[in-house]
Order: structure tokens, then sequence, then C-alpha cells
């Protein structure tokens, strides 16, 4: 687990910005079984991919983007352990991936960015495929 001083900066990037803190299983069932609306779910990570394009990629996409998800949430890998593990099940057929970003509508997965689409892209660039995805489903 990293510490929370460490970690607490990373979190508040998303929050301040009004995305949900999902630390339990439970919330992550209950805001992910909604049958109606679209979540942004990102899985947040430590790494220098999340800092310099996941995070800033996201937020930039509600900056820019007309249509928006009805909800925007985080889990924090490595940090909300029963949080996180239940998102990947939501997640499933992908394996693991933090950080990553997913769209779900009507409670199912509709589009999911793995961390090697994260790794070598701009901040804008994740934005813009964002913006693109919420277009499409929001």
């Amino acid at each position: 687990m990293y510490p929370e001083h460490l970690t607490a900066p990373m979190k508040q990037q998303l929050v301040s910005k009004g995305f949900k803190d999902l630390t339990t299983a439970d919330e992550v069932t209950e805001l992910l079984e909604k049958e109606e609306g679209t979540t942004l779910l990102v899985v947040n990570s430590v790494c220098g991919c999340a800092a310099g394009t996941a995070r800033p990629g996201a937020l930039f996409a509600l900056e820019i983007s007309d249509k928006k998800p009805d909800t925007v949430a985080t889990v924090f890998a490595g940090v909300d352990f029963e949080a996180t593990e239940k998102a990947r099940e939501f997640l499933l057929p992908y394996p693991p991936s933090s950080p990553s970003i997913a769209l779900f509508k009507d409670g199912k997965l509709a589009h999911f960015v793995e961390r090697h689409h994260i790794e070598g892209r701009s901040a804008e660039m994740i934005g813009n495929h964002l913006k693109a995805v919420f277009d499409e489903f929001c």
C-alpha cells in the first residue's frame, strides 16, 4: 500500500473536480450497476502515465466536451484494494490495467482505455479520444 501523504494529492486532482472517490466494493457495485445513464471511471495510479496523461486527459475531456457522463468516479489501484478489485470485475474481459479509463452506459461497459493506450500519448490526445467517446455514448 502506498503512503497516504503520497497518494492524497493524486486522488485530490480528480476528487476536487467532482469525481466520486470510491473506496469500497459496495460503493463500486452501487454505482456501476446503475441501469440508466453513463459513468466515467478512472482507475487511478501512482505511475507517471497516470500523472502526465490519464488524469489530465480525463479532466481535459470533461472540459472540452459538450456531452458528458452523468457521473464521474475513481478508484485508486494500490490504495483502495477492495474498490479496485470490484471495479476490475466490471471491466472484464479486460485484464487489470492501471491507469485506465472506462465508460459505462446503462450498467454495461461501453468503452475501455487500457494502460497501453495511455502510455506514450499526450493528455490532449487522451482528452480528444474521450470526447469522441462521450459524443458517441453520452
